[in-house]
């Protein structure tokens, strides 16, 4: 009898404490429901940001590197087009084209890891490649006689282009915090082409010889395009306002031509040496920048787009434009290439951020 009561007292007790549970669970949706909606969109929001951040991070190294059709393929074209043009226009550059295509971090990981997945990672980059050659011959040959025709208004052009797309590159950061490290490295970033540009204006670097270099000259010769390969990778950085800063732009410029290399056939080791640091240095950086959108995706980001507002700023301002702004000054007649330059400068707005919307549609989930 003495245990048959005790049974019973200890099924009584719990019994209660289930009442007692399902009690408070019942009180905790009650308090739930009263709550705010809002309460929930703002946790749910945080809980995506932070899980899409994540999914970033965990994937960038597993990138799809598979062009889905031949449109996207001749985008990366496209975007060599731009690479190749940003060594001959003051001012472009292409990784920002890269971001803004939503190719930078796949063009980041291909270079990075070509030894690591070479058949994937050389076919994503041969349309890139492609577009690089072209975009090149077409500004030597080209643009270059149009800059030198009506250089203000090119360079609007080019320039509405830059700023009128510079949205695509703050919709990564958009839905991120700005802390005041955040914005210090936004400000930095801003200032570093302006900085570039305005030393190469007042205190570059006077016209070097190509002619009969000494040995450390072409030790110097990798340096440099190790540097121009940090230009090419870096959104808002200028491969013509590094070649101006140091005096090697001109000369280079002037050194392609059937002349200049009967007279001069060493050139071709200067070549060589620049062509080398170019490659070491695209390797090298481009696993760098990987890894820093890896870890500090957001902070970088906003480094970036810094450095993006800093170089469509600079494209007004930099040794060639400055040349063009004393010629006005001098007297010289400049009416027609400034209006025609600001008709271009809106144009070229338009035409970029009707791409950019149309990629933001692009990107929206699909409705069920």
């Amino acid at each position: 009898m003495e245990f048959e009561e005790s049974d019973k007292n200890t099924r009584k007790d719990d019994d209660c404490a289930a009442d007692e549970t399902a009690g408070s669970k019942k009180t905790n949706i009650a308090e739930a429901n009263s709550l705010p909606s809002s309460v929930y969109v703002s946790e749910t929001s945080d809980m995506g940001a932070t899980e899409n951040a994540k999914a970033a991070n965990d994937n960038f190294g597993s990138a799809d590197l598979k062009y889905k059709s031949p449109k996207d393929a001749a985008m990366g074209g496209v975007l060599g087009l731009f690479i190749g043009l940003a060594v001959i226009i003051p001012g472009v550059s292409g990784s920002a084209v890269a971001i803004i295509m939503k190719l930078y971090e796949k063009l980041l990981y291909a270079i990075g890891n070509i030894f690591r997945n070479f058949k994937s990672c050389l076919i994503f980059l041969l349309p890139i490649a492609a577009g690089a050659v072209v975009g090149f011959v077409l500004g030597f040959f080209v643009v270059k006689t149009l800059l030198d025709l009506m250089m203000f208004a090119v360079v609007a052009l080019f320039a509405g282009l830059m700023l009128g797309a510079f949205p695509s590159v703050t919709d990564e950061i958009k839905s991120e915090k700005h802390t005041p490290l955040r914005i210090v490295l936004f400000i930095a970033g801003l200032l570093i082409p302006i900085t570039i540009s305005l030393t190469a204006v007042f205190a570059g670097g006077g016209r070097q010889s190509l002619e009969n270099p000494q040995a450390l000259q072409y030790l110097l010769y990798f340096v440099l395009g190790f540097a121009v390969a940090l230009t090419q990778l870096v959104p808002g950085l200028s491969a013509t306002a590094l070649l101006m800063t140091t005096g090697h732009y001109v000369p280079l410029v002037e050194s392609v031509s059937l002349t200049y290399w009967q007279n001069n056939p060493e050139i071709f080791a200067v070549y060589a040496c620049l062509i080398a640091g170019f490659v070491a240095g695209l390797l090298c950086f481009a696993k760098l920048i990987g890894l820093l959108l890896k870890k500090w995706r957001a902070a970088a980001f906003h480094a970036v787009a810094g450095l993006a507002l800093g170089s469509a700023i600079t494209m007004f301002f930099n040794p060639e434009m400055y040349a063009e702004y004393l010629k006005w000054a001098g007297g010289e007649r400049f009416g027609p290439d400034l209006l025609f330059g600001t008709l271009l400068f809106i144009v070229g707005v338009a035409i970029a951020y009707v791409f950019v919307r149309i990629q933001r549609k692009k990107s929206l989930p699909l409705k069920k």
